[in-house]
């Protein structure tokens, strides 16, 4: 059995899924894009030994800051995964917000292996998103991962302008279920989140992140590492930093429900944060009625 546990950033996600598998007898498969790194931890909301409870998690810590890792290569190690748990006899939960890595290890994407090893520092978000549009392709230009990944494809490689092949078509059978709330609410628990990581100190972790991977395009383009690259160059107040993690993070999960809503099928469940365990049996109900 295969369950995947989807939804916006803040929401939930990571407890659900450590529930799931405690109550199948599951491992876990991270399908975020920042966890698979092993420097970044506090910014990226990673599961703590703590509280994974001794469930086995894969692709979390798999490489460097100083490595390129894509979307290919995380559609080649996750469904290896999946063939090697699959041949156990194990069950298995998917976590993760990353709309394209759930989609590219879910559906019949085919993607063709990319290069990432371009120096995009001098160029703006605006100056990419202008060249891709005049291309024919349109990225969000708030979404500086995907426009550099679609610059090196599309401009720097000279490929044609076509988007990935497939996506329509799921080749596991997997049950998605995702977690939501109101918007008013998902803000408070996101604005909550980023104070909480300034408390664990996410400041000091970026400072010495930034001094050991000065030229890491992953710390340049994270959410909750690039905005204090002004700050550290004494151009702007810690007060700005915050309010624009803050403000990214949900224009992030912004994001994330469209994707999710137009590229998935997901079962969507309202998350009831004052009796968790009220959301778990309903989301367990629902998927002991698929299994049926």
């Amino acid at each position: 059995m295969i369950i995947a546990v989807v939804g916006p950033t803040g929401v939930g996600k990571t407890k659900m899924s450590i529930e799931l598998a405690k109550k199948y007898n599951a491992e876990i498969i991270n399908a975020d894009s920042t966890q698979i790194y092993k420097e970044i931890n506090i910014g990226t909301a990673k599961v703590t030994e703590e509280e994974s409870e001794g469930i086995k998690h894969h692709l979390i810590d798999i490489c460097s800051l100083n490595d390129t890792y894509t979307v290919y290569d995380y559609q080649i190690d996750a469904r290896r995964v999946i063939e090697e748990l699959k041949k156990e006899g194990k069950n298995i939960v998917i976590v993760g917000g990353s709309g394209l890595y759930l989609s590219a290890l879910l559906y019949d994407y085919k993607f063709n292996k990319e290069s990432n090893v371009y120096d995009f520092d001098s160029l703006s978000d605006e100056e990419m998103h202008i060249t891709l549009k005049n291309l024919g392709v349109d990225i969000d230009k708030n979404n500086r991962q995907r426009l550099i990944r679609g610059y090196a494809k599309y401009v720097n490689n000279s490929e044609p302008i076509t988007p990935e092949v497939g996506g329509t078509n799921l080749i596991y059978d997997a049950i998605i279920v995702g977690l939501t709330t109101e918007r008013e609410t998902l803000h408070k628990k996101i604005n909550a989140r980023g104070d909480q990581q300034i408390e664990q100190g996410l400041i000091q972790e970026v400072r010495y992140l930034f001094e050991k991977h000065p030229n890491s395009k992953e710390l340049k383009t994270a959410i909750c590492y690039k905005e204090f690259i002004p700050y550290l160059n004494d151009e702007i107040y810690l007060e700005d930093v915050l309010i624009k993690i803050k403000q990214h993070c949900r224009q992030y999960a912004k994001r994330q429900y469209t994707w999710l809503n137009h590229k998935m099928d997901v079962k969507w469940f309202d998350v009831n944060f004052d009796d968790f365990n009220f959301t778990i049996n309903e989301v367990t109900k629902f998927i002991g009625e698929q299994i049926k």
